[in-house]
């Protein structure tokens, strides 16, 4: 099943980034993952958090989106991701970006934006390899 990733377009200046940090940190939301990379322009801040709604409130004013993307479970062996990304390549499956993150409780996860999410899901499923779902992150 697909998460939601909440998505902010950050100043590239000094200070923004702990500020969009705080204000999720002060609406008691947890990170569960999260990436930035960065453009001419911005700063993309990629994130998976415990409650999508009270972010999105605490980051008001800021330019956001959420998106739906998969978190595919990896196991601790070499040859884990390569496995994921074969299937889905085999599939036909494009993968627009990714980033990956480990939670204790549930082991290590790879974050995947792909053009079909139900296709990549239902290949991943098929091959045992299970996926998030957003209870699961409000959970750990």
């Amino acid at each position: 099943m697909a998460i939601k990733q909440l998505t902010v377009f950050l100043e590239n200046k000094a200070g923004k980034l702990s500020e969009i940090v705080k204000r999720i940190s002060d609406a008691e939301v947890n990170i569960r993952a999260m990436c930035i990379a960065d453009s001419s322009d911005c700063g993309i801040l990629r994130l998976i958090v415990s409650d999508l709604e009270k972010a999105q409130l605490a980051l008001s004013g800021e330019i956001i989106s959420a998106i739906d993307v998969l978190a595919a479970k990896m196991t601790d062996k070499a040859g884990s991701l390569s496995e994921i990304l074969t299937l889905l390549d085999k599939a036909g499956i494009n993968i627009d970006y990714m980033y990956a993150f480990t939670a204790p409780a549930l082991g290590a996860y790879v974050v995947l934006r792909v053009g079909d999410n139900k296709a990549a899901e239902e290949v991943l499923k098929q091959n045992g390899i299970e996926t998030l779902t957003i209870d699961d992150m409000k959970a750990f």
